[in-house]
């Protein structure tokens, strides 16, 4: 077992989700368009645009929300163009950061982000600065009702997953990138649902913050994924329980 489980962080960001969900779709929909500008509007075609279709469902975005991302990209509704953009960096205890952007506007984005880095006590860093300190894997959480953990571990090992772990009442897989989409639909055939399906960066090493620093790092991560142009905040921080 990996040992790795980002489910307090899910559920953090799911509760955020549940508060401003219209921001969540935002990003979704920016990840739709360019899943559909590198490899074409058909799911059966684009394995990107499939796992990005899953991300959506399992944040319950609606499925006309969906189409209509799909029909923009397609040049039906809209001709914008994102680039992604990939910032690094350290918070406050030397903490490792990755923030992940999707953008139509570089200047404004960086300068966004640069911004959240330093009012909260972190900087940002080079290209590549901290980026080896991370596994690009798949990452899919499924809920505890799904099935007993034997079974479940089974079916997940049988459809070709690296690792599975159980904690805080999910079950959490992790894949190759390369088998990301492979394992995702073979679980999906078996019936199952996911609670997040996702590629993530998953830290090889952690860093224990305490309260005061888990604190002052939360105001700089909550910052940059207010920010509608940042898709995604990775780093190695082991966080304090913080009131």
């Amino acid at each position: 077992m990996s040992g790795h489980s980002k489910w307090s962080t899910i559920k953090n960001k799911k509760g955020k989700a549940d508060a401003a969900r219209g921001k969540v779709f935002t990003k979704i929909g920016r990840e739709l368009v360019v899943a559909v500008k590198l490899g074409g509007p058909d799911p059966a075609s684009n394995s990107r645009l499939r796992d990005v279709i899953a991300k959506a469902k399992a944040n319950n975005m609606p499925n006309d929300n969906i189409q209509r991302s799909i029909k923009k990209a397609s040049g039906e509704l809209s001709n914008v163009e994102y680039t992604e953009l990939v910032y690094e960096g350290y918070g406050v205890g030397g903490v490792a950061v990755i923030v992940s952007a999707m953008t139509d506007n570089k200047n404004r984005t960086v300068s966004d982000v640069r911004h959240a880095f330093d009012k909260h006590g972190g900087s940002m860093g080079n290209s590549g600065s901290v980026a080896w300190m991370f596994d690009k894997k798949g990452v899919l959480v499924i809920d505890e009702t799904a099935g007993e953990e034997d079974a479940v571990m089974e079916a997940v090992l049988e459809a070709g997953a690296e690792d599975f772990s159980y904690e805080d009442g999910v079950y959490e897989i992790l894949t190759s990138p390369e088998d990301f989409s492979a394992v995702r639909e073979a679980l999906e055939a078996q019936g199952f649902e996911f609670l997040s399906a996702e590629l993530d960066m998953v830290p090889q090493n952690t860093i224990a913050l305490d309260e005061s620093q888990s604190a002052k790092f939360m105001k700089m991560i909550d910052a940059l994924e207010d920010n509608d142009d940042v898709q995604n905040v990775y780093h190695n921080a082991e966080l304090a329980d913080v009131e």
